[in-house]
């Protein structure tokens, strides 16, 4: 049995060659050694600022990215994690057992709470949960960032 291997990228903005030489182009040789799961983490993506209204547009954006650049539907899962209601629900599920002190430690949470004052909201002190959540839905026995 192959291993499996979850990543995703935000849809904040449109992809750019940092997120191919980061990330996408080390996935598309992962394609063919590990069973993948590659997302789009639109829920992610909204713990900032952030514009909804081009949120659906900035998806496709990136699911045509992830294609153009050579991830392969017949050999990875692609998904988009607000289509899968298993993220949030398992996100949760892990929000009943994790105490927030924990959560206010984390090093992310400290410096974007600094960098966004006025608008912090329950979601950035989550981010993690629902980090945790979206590796543990796939069984991912490895988490390649970028």
């Amino acid at each position: 049995m192959r291993k499996r291997i979850f990543s995703g990228i935000q849809p904040s903005g449109k992809l750019h060659i940092g997120n191919y030489l980061g990330a996408i182009k080390n996935w598309i040789g992962l394609q063919d050694e590990y069973d993948c799961v590659w997302g789009i983490v639109d829920y992610h993506s909204m713990t900032i600022p952030y514009d909804p209204e081009g949120m659906e547009e900035r998806v496709i954006d990136c699911a045509a990215t992830y294609l153009a650049a050579g991830l392969d539907p017949k050999k990875c899962v692609l998904m988009i994690q607000s289509k899968v209601k298993e993220h949030t629900e398992l996100t949760w599920i892990l929000n009943t057992v994790t105490p927030v002190s924990w959560l206010e430690r984390v090093p992310t949470f400290k410096d974007k709470s600094k960098r966004f004052k006025n608008n912090i909201n329950m979601g950035l002190m989550d981010y993690p949960a629902l980090m945790a959540a979206d590796i543990i839905l796939y069984k991912a026995h490895a988490v390649p960032v970028g």
